[in-house]
């Protein structure tokens, strides 16, 4: 199966956003900008992506729980504005 991202996707991770026990997929869309998270839908099938804005040129992804809530943060490496988030 392959499902859409945004446009030149660059990094993905897979992770279990929304607390249910099944990795779900996060994708970084360079060419659109933001970060796409599509959810698990069970039996190896994931809803469309649902975006979210990041800064100028994301190239990576990661997740880790960074404050320290239980529940994993996504961070951003974004390198045409030379931050991550």
């Amino acid at each position: 199966m392959t499902y859409s991202t945004g446009s030149s996707p660059k990094s993905l991770n897979a992770v279990d956003v929304n607390d249910d026990g099944k990795l779900d997929i996060i994708v970084v869309n360079y060419g659109s900008n933001n970060v796409g998270v599509l959810l698990n839908r069970g039996s190896g099938t994931f809803s469309p992506q649902t975006t979210y804005s990041t800064g100028s040129g994301p190239f990576y992804v990661a997740a880790a729980d960074v404050n320290g809530d239980g529940k994993p943060d996504i961070i951003v490496v974004n390198s045409g504005s030379n931050n991550a988030g």
